[in-house]
């Protein structure tokens, strides 16, 4: 084997050299000890919800396509906790757990993907399509890469009427291979649109190894050939990606400037529910899980820290578990849309308004 296939074939680190310093993760000791406890609490349920969700998937509860966020949930609440409500968020098909940590409550998602009434999308949508104008949640795409022009042109609404909001735009890793993220970078500098593009970068894109799909395997290099910020971040620390989004969200709100983040994560599953994930050696599967596990780690973190204990663990545990039950009862209880209302949101109407989920 050559030197540089040597190279491409070794999985990308979350420490390796990023364009500028990724700067010093916050000392627990330095920070807010209940937030710190929300972040965790926020990391479980969204375990849970996603653990629920594949459950009801096999019992037939859930149809179509469903992609879960299982192991990648401390991006998903430090992708988050940096943004505001006036912030807008484009994200992909995998996108249930930026949903809950954007606010929309479990509830409501779990109807969603029961194809009912009470969902966010009023059980049209379903797992790849929750949306809520109300939090500025523009949605999941099912197409790979559909939501990133749009995402770019959002941020080109919100620089032309000179307004102060930020977008952010997630994709996984094999979305950098299409034309549609380069052009939408391209415009993103020309025009100092105030957007964050983030790479979950879960080393798979559906089956391939990203390293294998890409020539470049450090991709968040690939903002270099447009003049943009980047930088890798460890996606399985929730502090080092809220850093990393407090310095992009940042920049693209005081400077009127693009960046783009990889976080590097693993991803426990399949690419989907159905997918039976033979493509990777289980072993390495298991290895990586108890390694790389983001709120195990936490947890220890804030055990070894004092923060919390093994009885906070348990009473955590034991209000997620409730809470999921619930938003399961609430989904079973919920209606299924009317035949006659199939075609309603295909053209928004002049009197157009959204409710508070």
């Amino acid at each position: 084997m050559s030197t540089e296939q040597q190279k491409r074939s070794t999985r990308p680190k979350a420490d390796d050299a990023a364009t500028t310093p990724t700067g010093v993760v916050a000392l627990l000791e330095q920070e807010d000890k209940d937030v710190l406890i929300d972040y965790f609490y926020r990391m479980v349920l969204i375990r849970h919800f996603e653990e629920k969700a594949a459950e009801m998937y096999t019992k037939a509860r859930i149809g179509g396509y469903c992609h879960l966020n299982l192991g990648e949930e401390a991006t998903v609440v430090g992708f988050n906790e940096a943004l505001g409500p006036q912030d807008y968020i484009y994200a992909n098909y995998r996108e249930h757990g930026y949903a809950i940590a954007r606010g929309i409550a479990p509830k409501i998602v779990m109807s969603e993907l029961f194809g009912k009434e009470d969902g966010c999308s009023h059980g049209l949508g379903g797992s790849m399509h929750l949306f809520d104008a109300k939090r500025h949640f523009m949605g999941g795409y099912g197409i790979v890469g559909g939501q990133v022009p749009l995402a770019t042109g959002a941020a080109f609404a919100v620089a032309y009427r000179g307004s102060h909001e930020v977008v952010a735009c997630l994709m996984g890793d094999g979305t950098t291979n299409g034309g549609p993220f380069y052009e939408s970078l391209n415009l993103a500098k020309i025009y100092h649109l105030p957007i964050v593009y983030v790479i979950i970068n879960n080393g798979l894109g559906m089956a391939m190894q990203a390293d294998k799909g890409s020539a470049i395997g450090d991709l968040y290099r690939k903002a270099w050939t447009f003049d943009i910020r980047s930088e890798r971040v460890d996606g399985t620390d929730v502090l080092a990606v809220r850093d990393a989004m407090n310095r992009a969200v940042a920049l693209a709100r005081e400077q009127q400037e693009p960046s783009l983040i990889e976080a590097v994560s693993y991803r426990f599953r399949g690419h989907s529910v159905v997918d039976p994930d033979r493509y990777r050696d289980q072993g390495m599967v298991k290895r990586e899980r108890a390694q790389n596990d983001p709120i195990a780690k936490f947890a220890l973190r804030l055990k070894d820290a004092g923060i919390m204990d093994e009885q906070g663990h348990k009473e955590i545990e034991e209000r997620v578990e409730q809470e999921i039950d619930e938003a399961v009862e609430f989904a079973e209880a919920s209606p299924f849309p009317s035949v006659d209302r199939l075609f309603d949101y295909t053209y928004a109407p002049d009197d157009f308004t959204t409710g508070d989920k």
